[in-house]
């Protein structure tokens, strides 16, 4: 069996649930969903997107290694706003992408979650 590497973000809450940001296990990588604070949806896309590209490099991956993502949508409406930074963030990369409509997030103030996948090439 390959090594397993948990990936840490230092949230208080990987303890509290028991879970990482980010797990390798051989050449894989999954980030777990992630949040983050901004005013707008496309704000807390950017900066969600930006805490799973650290921990694909903690993991010693980049977005380059992406190839799936997930993305959880408080308001569903909105999706054009996250596919455009969702666009511009990963370019010709491309990865295979689900974006879902879903009635609530953990909390209120956050309007958007994303998960990915990577496999070092």
């Amino acid at each position: 069996m390959s090594n397993r590497t948990n990936i840490s973000s230092g949230s208080e809450w990987e303890p509290k649930i028991g879970y990482s940001r980010a797990v390798r296990i051989g050449n894989s990588v999954a980030v777990s969903g992630t949040t983050a604070p901004g005013e707008t949806v496309a704000d807390q896309t950017r900066a969600a997107l930006a805490t799973i590209e650290a921990a694909l490099v903690d993991a010693g991956a980049s977005l380059q290694d992406v190839i799936r993502t997930r993305i959880y949508l408080r308001d569903v409406s909105q999706w054009q706003d996250v596919a455009a930074v969702h666009g511009e963030i990963f370019g010709e990369i491309r990865p295979a992408t689900t974006l879902l409509g879903v009635n609530a997030l953990i909390d209120d103030a956050l309007l958007v979650e994303i998960e990915a996948d990577a496999i070092i090439s």
